[in-house]
């Protein structure tokens, strides 16, 4: 789930934190700069591990700051694909179930990754799952008993695969005009997303296969 990512860069000590010590002072600076910061092709950055090259400080003409090249191991969430995780529902909608691991929160199940056959319930906003049914289409399922049916309610703790992750470069820039009329901006999306699974033995909400597992394998409900 977390990986050490090797990074470069020139980091700049303002004159107020020459007191400190030069590597906790970087270190300071680079989780200003970098935490909760999405690197492309990298993931989300955490925090710093810790700092495995610096150089000496040189003072820039005009800025009185500090500056130092650095390489330094950064700490990264970023899945790799076919790695079980667990994860809690935020939401749902007709085109599947969106997911948060509390600091992150764009994981997505999209309606091809849910166990068959399952359907959307309007009323409930959620999801579920009719095993050993017959039926095929969202109508019929709709009509079985909500007795029977395997909800995936929100907030509930479940265990997904990752099949993919998905970087996309969300740079501004000023609309787009089609023959001298404006185009309405595209909806923004996440610079770095997730798909993921359910539709195997084992995986989904927890309580599904609560007795089929060790004892200690759940993720704590806040």
């Amino acid at each position: 789930m977390f990986v050490l990512s090797i990074i470069k860069d020139t980091i700049a000590i303002l004159p107020a934190n020459f007191g400190v010590p030069p590597a906790q002072a970087l270190i300071a600076e680079i989780n200003k700069k970098y935490a909760n910061r999405v690197l492309h092709d990298v993931g989300l950055c955490i925090c710093t591990f810790d700092l495995v090259e610096a150089g000496e400080g040189k003072v820039r003409y005009g800025d009185g700051c500090l500056w130092y090249k650095v390489r330094f191991r950064m700490v990264v969430f970023r899945p790799f694909a076919s790695e079980v995780i667990l994860a809690k529902v935020k939401s749902s909608d007709e085109d599947g179930i969106r997911l948060s691991v509390g600091f992150f929160d764009d994981i997505y199940i999209p309606l091809a990754y849910l166990p068959q056959p399952s359907a959307f319930d309007p009323n409930e906003r959620a999801h579920f799952w009719l095993p050993d049914s017959e039926a095929k289409t969202p109508h019929e399922l709709l009509e079985s008993a909500t007795a029977d049916r395997m909800y995936i309610d929100q907030g509930e703790v479940v265990r997904v695969r990752v099949e993919a992750d998905e970087f996309y470069d969300d740079e501004p820039g000023p609309p787009k005009a089609s023959e001298g009329v404006a185009v309405k901006r595209e909806a923004r999306r996440a610079p770095y997303s997730m798909i993921c699974s359910i539709a195997e033995q084992g995986l989904g909400p927890v309580p599904w296969w609560k007795s089929a597992q060790p004892d200690g394998d759940t993720m704590d409900e806040e």
